[in-house]
């Protein structure tokens, strides 16, 4: 006599299933439940950030000291071009710290949204083989490359004191423009790790627009001096860029004949905190999708 292979259905095996605590897999959770997850695996975000920093430098001989050497080697260029061949060095007070503030802020930027846009792509491996909140993989590149801002950051203040600048407690408010910064840059982040994974291209055109961003956001000449004779529009639109934004505030800290508007650390704020609740809740929208296909 034959087993009775007779199978219930579906809605009935759905209500066992969940009656006894069974989940579907590929399903996204909820946001809160979500962030919960993250914050679980917050020391292995760290190490994988960490182990990840230790793996780029091990193929070239000079290791770790890259980390100096590409940010000097952009201040130097810039200085040659826009220092002393434009002049900026004369039209600008202070102009090697001017740059230098500029340049590694900029930098810091460019290196999350770069490295952001491929952190689901580049490991598809691990997406398809572990179950854990995709968020991770751009979250572990911001802590990455702020590890490499604090080097950065370090010869910065060293140089800013180098060109006679005093050490004052206005720098202090470079702690919150960078804390800022870093919401902004996860959150732009996400929205490129997302975009990159619908279209492989974007990670491809994404140097060309930074490119562009650094020549629009006063990382060699000062904003306030350009759209003088501008007209509204570019005024309010070279004003409310984030970049911009985030340079300016690293410079009135850290130089003490600059200043801005208090509407910059409202924009800063804004920004900040726009950008990390739109791009994590884009992010999080396509969580069930990251690694199929």
């Amino acid at each position: 006599m034959s087993a009775d292979t007779t199978v219930p259905p579906d809605s009935e095996l759905r209500a066992l299933a969940r009656e006894y605590g069974l989940k579907p897999i590929g399903v996204r959770p909820s946001l809160t439940r979500y962030i919960k997850q993250i914050w679980d695996r917050r020391h292995f975000i760290v190490e994988y950030a960490r182990a990840r920093g230790q793996a780029a430098n091990t193929e070239s001989r000079l290791g770790r000291l890259w980390e100096v050497l590409n940010p000097l080697f952009s201040v130097a260029i810039y200085y040659l071009v826009f220092g002393i061949i434009l002049g900026g060095n004369k039209s600008v007070p202070n102009f090697l710290a001017f740059l230098v503030i500029g340049v590694f802020i900029n930098s810091y930027t460019h290196s999350v949204v770069l490295s952001g846009s491929k952190s689901v792509t580049r490991n598809m491996g691990m997406i398809r083989s572990f179950h854990f909140p995709r968020a991770i993989m751009p979250l572990a590149d911001l802590v990455q490359n702020f590890r490499l801002l604090r080097t950065s950051m370090l010869i910065c203040c060293i140089i800013v004191v180098l060109t006679g600048q005093p050490i004052t407690w206005a720098w202090l408010l470079l702690i919150p423009a960078i804390l800022f910064q870093s919401m902004f840059n996860f959150g732009l982040a996400m929205v490129v790790a997302r975009l990159t994974t619908r279209v492989r291209d974007v990670a491809k055109l994404l140097p060309f627009l930074l490119r562009t961003w650094t020549y629009l956001s006063g990382v060699m000449y000062p904003i306030s001096t350009f759209i003088e004779d501008k007209g509204d529009f570019v005024k309010f639109a070279f004003t409310v860029n984030p970049m911009a934004v985030y340079i300016e505030l690293a410079r009135d800290a850290l130089l003490e004949s600059y200043s801005v508007p208090a509407i910059t650390w409202y924009l800063a704020v804004g920004w900040g905190i726009g950008m990390l609740l739109v791009g994590f809740i884009y992010f999080w929208k396509a969580e069930e999708r990251y690694g199929r296909g």
